[in-house]
């Protein structure tokens, strides 16, 4: 499929995967409200689109996935029109994180402030070992607004969560991967490939469990374990009323590779 371009953010095919990329160099990929309303247009067309099986973010250039959101244009903002951006970029990014197809972040370059939060939206992030991480909002007199807050504690733990964002200051991907925010570390030069091979390998399995198990986490993080459990298995069992579920327990039996169609 040729390439797909907006005023900021590029659109592609590759195998079965929908790669978007913030296409923002010379302001380091910069999020302003432009370039997200764009980058939610090409997820949503992703998720439509039966021929994608998954999503993969990153950014143009090789120094920055996300440098954070378009500082020049939030200060002009008053405290109204801050809180309505922050709520902006909240839906956005749900759109990734509730996502039915897996996203993918592969992180270039520096992943900071909204840049670090688009990064936390998605499924699983791989990261480049020249990536850097930060949630520097305080340098502001800021906080994260774009689910930083949210996120990063569930992901790391509120301790090292509240490190990050109460000292503003940078963690290289070597930290980032001790500490669980992100997922693997790969040489920079590998990223691309990496990613690739990556997408090919969830493209294999089924994409209705994929489905399912993308709910369950997601859903379980928003009750107590005991609702959380009787969903897992309310949609445990809704997988055995599927093609896919029984074509991969005949495969598994037959000792062949399974052939999924989502169904």
């Amino acid at each position: 499929m040729s390439e797909q371009r907006s005023a900021n953010v590029r659109y592609e095919i590759r195998d079965s995967a929908g790669w978007i990329t913030i296409d923002r160099p010379a302001k380091l990929n910069a999020l302003d409200r432009r370039t997200v309303e764009e980058l939610v247009v090409h997820a949503r067309a992703a998720i439509d689109d039966a021929d994608v099986r998954l999503l993969v973010v990153t950014g143009a250039g090789d120094k920055a996935f996300v440098a954070g959101a378009d500082i020049r244009a939030m200060a002009e903002m008053d405290p109204r029109e801050a809180q309505q951006f922050s709520r902006f970029l909240q839906r956005s990014l749900d759109v990734l994180e509730r996502s039915p197809k897996p996203v993918v972040a592969a992180v270039n370059g520096f992943a900071l402030g909204g840049g670090c939060e688009l990064a936390l939206a998605c499924h699983v992030r791989i990261a480049a070992d020249t990536a850097r991480f930060g949630q520097p909002e305080v340098n502001l007199g800021l906080i994260p607004g774009a689910g930083g807050t949210q996120r990063l504690p569930r992901l790391v733990g509120r301790g090292r969560a509240l490190d990050l964002i109460l000292g503003g200051e940078m963690i290289d991907a070597a930290e980032a991967l001790r500490i669980g925010l992100v997922e693997r570390v790969v040489p920079a030069a590998e990223l691309a490939e990496t990613v690739q091979e990556y997408t090919r390998r969830l493209s294999a399995k089924s994409p209705i469990a994929q489905t399912r198990a993308i709910e369950a986490v997601l859903s379980g993080s928003e009750v107590s374990l005991a609702e959380a459990l009787r969903s897992e298995a309310a949609l445990f069992g809704l997988c055995f009323a599927t093609d896919d579920m029984q074509e991969g327990t005949s495969a598994f039996l037959e000792k062949r590779k399974a052939s999924f169609r989502g169904r």
